[in-house]
């Protein structure tokens, strides 16, 4: 029967995770898992604290910054859950993802250690990514077909109503039911759409957050990507730009693009045939901006003071008669103040809305 040191060791040697033991009074590797060989191929354990630069020369030049405060901060005691690196050991070769587990300790012999455990996460994380592509996608998507389809609804329903004026002398009731059931068919139209994709969106919201270190520029610009290519749906003008080509922050990555998009699909509301919609991206000292802008028809100022309240007394039809619960701005509201962020806005009637978003930036960034 193996004894509880044998058995430890057994299940260390067995592990697809390699497990660590670093010396921060020392600067030296105690311990390591022969699985670090098959995770670093071509590296030897016995040569581990010489490849350590080679392994910080791997990571993307985006990460390194960030991989050095982190393990600063565990070296000061701060734990971090579930660390998520980018490796790539050569120009040929495929990008991976490492997640690290690690916690500061003490040994009986007073040194300070770093203990804890590596694992190839790559196949997980491609997974993730992959659908956070295809809901940010869908989200957008969804925005634009919600005004694109209420547009023709809008539209019938007001023809629908002109009938209805100039037959009511006939005095003929099944005519007059008739065009009810025009109005009503294309009132509840609009509404099932504006259900659907507000349900999608106060659905996410309610569930808790899960950050991950995110180039926010890089999924701003694909979001506005999108509109763009269907700027004729809905008869506006978008555009996007960004003070860095890339700009890291930690954010809960759908949760925040639905942000955006609600933010834009009130902008789109609230803006005519024509009308210009611009997403900004600045990377300041210790934060980053994001500014939602339109040239819209603006906020009314009495309306100012309860925008974010929950079911606010400032919801309004949009511009082609799409319906708002009033939960929306609530809902962008405490998500942002979720991510430790703050959101305000300028606005003055007939000359457009600014919505501007604060985040803390990431470590490293």
């Amino acid at each position: 029967m193996l004894t509880p040191p044998d058995l430890f060791q057994h299940l260390l040697e067995g592990s697809r995770q390699t497990f660590f033991i670093y010396s921060i009074s020392a600067g030296k590797v105690l311990y390591l898992s022969p699985s670090y060989e098959k995770l670093f191929p071509g590296l030897l354990c016995e040569n581990v604290d010489a490849d350590l630069p080679q392994l910080l020369h791997w990571l993307p030049v985006d990460d390194q910054a960030y991989a050095r405060e982190c393990f600063v901060d565990l070296a000061s005691g701060e734990l971090r859950d579930d660390l998520l690196l980018r490796l790539q050991p050569g120009p040929d070769r495929p990008l991976r993802w490492l997640a690290m587990q690690a916690h500061r300790a003490t040994a009986a012999d007073g040194q300070e250690l770093l203990t804890g455990s590596v694992q190839d996460v790559t196949v997980e994380q491609e997974y993730l990514r992959n659908a956070d592509l295809y809901m940010a996608k869908k989200n957008t998507t969804l925005e634009i077909l919600s005004h694109d389809l209420a547009g023709p609804f809008n539209m019938l329903r007001q023809l629908a109503d002109f009938l209805e004026e100039k037959t009511q002398a006939l005095n003929d009731p099944q005519v007059q039911n008739m065009i009810r059931v025009m109005q009503d068919t294309c009132r509840d139209s609009v509404n099932l759409i504006r259900d659907f994709v507000d349900g999608e969106f106060m659905g996410s919201a309610s569930v808790e957050l899960k950050r991950t270190r995110v180039d926010l520029a890089a999924e701003l610009r694909q979001v506005m990507e999108t509109y763009q290519k269907n700027e004729y749906l809905v008869a506006k003008w978008f555009s996007f730009e960004t003070s860095r080509p890339s700009i890291y922050v930690e954010i809960d990555h759908n949760k925040f693009l639905q942000v955006i998009n609600n933010l834009l699909s009130n902008a789109i509301k609230f803006t005519g045939e024509g009308g210009r919609i611009a997403v900004s991206l600045e990377q300041r000292a210790e934060h980053v901006l994001v500014a939602v802008a339109d040239d819209g028809i603006g906020i009314p100022e009495q309306l100012h003071p309860v925008l974010f309240d929950r079911f606010t007394k400032a919801r309004r039809p949009g511009l082609r008669g799409e319906k708002t619960t009033g939960l929306g701005m609530h809902l962008i509201h405490t998500i942002v103040q979720l991510h430790n962020g703050r959101i305000w806005f300028d606005s003055q009637e007939h000359k457009g809305t600014t919505f501007y978003i604060e985040l803390p930036t990431a470590p490293g960034a």
